[in-house]
């Protein structure tokens, strides 16, 4: 006779209880939450880490976040002295710094040339295949790097070391006009991200060129005058007040301690969010009866598809810091606050069955932060 086991296969599985925690909206969601919607969150800490000696490289792209196919990102590190090497993009790079400075070298298809050292709360705008290099300064860098196509692989950027090393010898010689011996020391391979010593003061690092670029390609984001509310702040950048930037449109959004980002949507470009400080709550209306809610913290990457109406919430204790990007050239977002004020009162009370009362006490100009 067989002896039955006692064995509880229960036992074998043990939830992942400090993923679980950072995620507590979807281990039990609101009542409010219903359907299928695709996943809008993806963390940094998930995508894999590109590490050499001077600096690394992670990317989120729709291979990680399906839901963004028209924005990717790229989180850098670089050392002091770090370089990210002399390349180009198919795509607009746009950028912001989160740690350290870093010193920015641009020359356009019309050889006009571009340099500027670029902080915390600062970054740039590079147009698609206008060629560029970036070097931390001297406490090295963090900064993100942000696409305007959901398809961007940072591994597929045309790098000018993979590029001459692709290039025969004797067609390097004719194109210079050298002997085929001044290029015996080429690297046989790209250098992507590799260490140089630190460049001279801005004032004395010689550039050459037929004069400056047009528009300048660096900008001073976290210095820019916020639209300010009882509850937070916004800073809004896009081709209005930052000329350069043409295919991404932002917004530097804070939200104090029991605020939130208004209920709104976007008509003109899908959301790509970055987090950086805090914690949130994010719910998002997809139509049809269909709404999920997603927690955020720093390092987090979120997705709002076109159209769908949502709310961002600070659930923590500090101020949250979170960055919104747009594939456009203007930033444009519908409140539902607003659009219901501005709608005669009793077609909205046939509507929701509401007081008039309550309409009336909506501001007649934007208030993005509420509490």
């Amino acid at each position: 006779m067989v002896k039955k086991s006692k064995v509880n296969f229960f036992s074998f599985s043990q939830p992942n209880l400090p993923r679980q925690k950072e995620q507590p909206d979807r281990i039990h969601p609101p009542v409010t939450d219903r359907g299928t919607v695709p996943n809008l969150k993806w963390s940094f800490t998930d995508s894999h880490n590109r590490v050499l000696p001077a600096g690394w490289a992670r990317q989120t792209t729709i291979r990680e976040l399906p839901a963004s196919p028209e924005i990717a990102g790229v989180n850098m590190m670089l050392i002091p002295g770090g370089v990210r090497e002399m390349h180009w993009h198919k795509e607009g790079e746009w950028a912001f710094m989160l740690r350290g400075s870093a010193r920015i070298t641009v020359v356009d298809q019309n050889l006009k040339t571009f340099q500027d050292d670029v902080g915390v709360g600062e970054g740039w705008y590079f147009p698609a295949g206008i060629p560029h290099s970036i070097q931390g300064l001297d406490e090295g860098c963090e900064f993100l790097l942000v696409f305007d196509n959901g398809e961007f692989d940072e591994n597929e950027t045309f790098q000018l070391t993979d590029w001459l090393s692709r290039t025969p010898k004797e067609i390097l010689a004719k194109n210079f006009n050298v002997p085929i011996s001044a290029f015996d020391n080429l690297p046989k391979e790209e250098r992507y991200i590799f260490e140089a010593p630190l460049p001279p003061p801005l004032k004395k690092d010689e550039i050459r060129g037929l004069g400056p670029v047009s528009e300048p390609l660096s900008h001073r984001m976290i210095k820019m005058k916020p639209m300010k509310m009882k509850y937070g702040s916004v800073r809004i950048m896009d081709s209005t007040n930052f000329p350069a930037s043409k295919t991404i449109a932002s917004a530097l959004v804070e939200v104090e301690p029991g605020g939130m980002r208004e209920l709104h949507w976007h008509p003109n470009a899908d959301e790509w969010q970055y987090y950086l400080s805090g914690q949130a709550r994010m719910t998002v209306f997809a139509s049809a009866g269909s709404a999920q809610t997603f927690d955020y913290q720093a390092g987090d990457v979120g997705a709002v598809p076109r159209n769908m109406p949502h709310y961002v919430e600070n659930t923590g204790k500090t101020t949250l810091r979170f960055l919104e990007m747009f594939r456009a050239p203007r930033f444009e977002d519908v409140p539902l606050a607003q659009w219901l004020a501005f709608t005669p009162p009793e077609l909205v009370r046939e509507h929701l069955h509401i007081d008039e009362k309550i309409l009336k006490k909506v501001p007649p100009k934007r208030v993005p932060i509420v509490g």
